[in-house]
């Protein structure tokens, strides 16, 4: 499965903003918000509709529907800023250990089986892929199959991408940057820092 990198020229001005670090934390989120609504729109053009006829104020008309049920499930705390821009939301706690850049699992808000279809999983970088490939893992033993998950990010570095598709080479990726360079740090160099910080102001904390 092809890793998607999107070519819209808002996205890219909007992720080009969000590099810089003098860019506030609302403008970050802001930024975040609206490269998320452009994902989700590329995202979604091949989802299966169904139509039904209704009334508009003037006379009967024939309209669709989106089919699949869609969940969107964020990986707290920096993917909570892109799902203001789309579906319903089922919560997945994750971060990334400091020493051994390994994924910890801290909190899960799963319902006991799937009342959905699809899962877009939102996850604003992927650098080692660590993180993202425990959210796959947690979301299709739950019951939804990779072939019915999308992975939404806003920036990732082209290692941690090859891992997640290494692991999961069904998952679509939709992503608006990818940078070449990852630091023995794990961090994705120019990157944009770390997305959680910057979403909510606590890079001095």
């Amino acid at each position: 499965m092809p890793i998607h990198i999107l070519t819209h020229p808002i996205a890219n001005a909007e992720l080009s903003k969000l590099r810089r670090k003098t860019t506030a934390a609302k403008e970050f989120r802001d930024g975040v918000n609206k490269i998320s609504l452009i994902l989700g729109l590329e995202a979604s053009r091949t989802l299966q509709e169904t139509t039904f006829t209704g009334e508009s104020p003037v006379a009967q008309f024939t309209g669709t529907v989106i089919k699949p049920r869609i969940g969107l499930t964020p990986i707290l705390r920096a993917g909570l800023c892109m799902t203001d821009a789309l579906a319903p939301v089922y919560h997945l706690g994750l971060f990334r250990e400091k020493i051994t850049l390994q994924p910890v699992e801290y909190y899960s808000k799963l319902p006991s089986s799937p009342p959905i279809d699809m899962v877009y999983l939102l996850d604003p970088l992927i650098a080692t892929g660590g993180t993202a490939c425990a959210a796959l893992s947690m979301i299709t033993e739950w019951g939804i199959p990779i072939d019915k998950v999308k992975l939404l990010c806003i920036l990732g570095s082209q290692n941690g991408l090859d891992h997640v598709q290494a692991d999961f080479p069904d998952l679509e990726i939709w992503v608006a940057g990818v940078d070449q360079t990852l630091t023995p740090q794990g961090l994705i160099s120019p990157g944009l820092g770390d997305a959680g910080d910057r979403l909510f102001n606590t890079l001095h904390v």
